[in-house]
């Protein structure tokens, strides 16, 4: 997956349908928290077991929601000027300080 590429997408995307003035980085948190919710709803209700043994329709939902939201992600962090694969990677490196391996 090339990110700045799919972002290049995206602000293609947006364009060809006049949307930037709705593009903002509030917008789309507020949108991507919608789309988050929904990636949620998937697994209401369901216990732990069942949440690990999707049918191939749900699995397939469960894809459209994950993709819905990284898209937002993507744009959050393209219009936010945030340099995403450096954010994970400090980010990772922050949570490997905070959280130490186990010893076994």
């Amino acid at each position: 997956m090339n990110i700045a590429e799919l972002q290049t997408r995206l602000r293609d995307f947006a364009a060809q349908r006049q949307w930037e003035p709705y593009q903002t980085p509030k917008n789309l948190a507020m949108a991507m928290v919608v789309e988050a919710a929904e990636l949620v709803e998937i697994f209401q209700w369901k216990t732990a077991e069942e949440s690990q043994a999707l049918d191939e329709a749900t699995r397939t939902h469960l894809g459209e929601e994950i993709a819905d939201v990284l898209l937002y992600l993507l744009q959050i962090a393209d219009h936010g000027g945030v340099d995403i694969e450096a954010a994970v990677e400090r980010k990772l490196g922050m949570n490997a300080q905070k959280y130490p391996p186990v010893s076994r």
